[in-house]
C-alpha cells in the first residue's frame, strides 16, 4: 500500500487527523474556556483546510510553504473570532478568512509598493476616461482626463 505523503513546512499531509463535527464542537468549547491543548489540537485536526485552500493559490509563483503559513494564520484567526452561537460550520467560516489572509499577503507582498492614494486616483482616472469616451466616442488624453481630475498631468 502506497502512503501520498506530501510534507509543507515539516508538516507530513499523510498523518494529519481529520476531525469529525461533533469533535469540532467540542474542541471549540474548550477553546473559548482558554484551552491550550484544544486550541493545538483544532488547529492540527483543520490542517487539511488550509492545504485544500492554497491549491486555489498554487499557479502564482509563490513558494508553497509560505502560502501554507499564511493560511495558518488566517485558520488561526477565524478559530479566534468564530462565533458559536451562529448556526454555521467553521469550515464555511474559515475558508474566506483564509483566503482573505492569503490574497492580502500576495498584495502586500508585492515588491513595487503603490500607495492606497496613488491607487485611488488611478480608479478615478478609469472612471473619468470611461465617461468621456462614453460623452465623447474617442479616446481622451492623458491632459483631458487630468483637468477632469483637477490634477496635474
Amino acid at each position: 500500500m502506497q502512503i501520498n505523503k506530501v510534507e509543507i513546512c515539516g508538516v507530513n499531509t499523510s498523518e494529519l487527523p481529520v476531525l469529525k463535527n461533533n469533535q469540532m464542537m467540542e474542541l471549540l468549547l474548550k477553546i473559548k474556556e482558554g484551552d491550550e491543548e484544544a486550541r493545538q489540537e483544532f488547529v492540527r485536526g483543520n490542517l487539511r483546510l488550509v492545504l485544500s485552500v492554497i491549491q486555489k493559490f498554487n499557479n502564482r509563483g509563490e513558494n508553497i510553504d509560505d502560502l501554507f503559513q499564511i493560511g495558518c494564520i488566517g485558520l488561526i484567526k477565524a478559530i479566534d473570532n468564530f462565533d458559536l452561537s451562529q448556526n454555521v460550520r467553521f469550515s464555511t467560516y474559515a475558508v474566506p478568512m483564509i483566503i482573505g489572509e492569503i490574497r492580502r499577503y500576495l498584495r502586500d507582498n508585492n515588491p513595487i509598493r503603490v500607495s492606497r492614494s496613488l491607487k485611488d486616483i488611478a480608479y478615478k482616472a478609469l472612471q473619468v476616461r470611461e465617461r468621456l469616451v462614453r460623452n465623447n466616442a474617442k479616446e481622451p488624453t492623458v491632459s483631458e482626463i487630468a483637468k477632469e481630475l483637477e490634477l496635474e498631468v
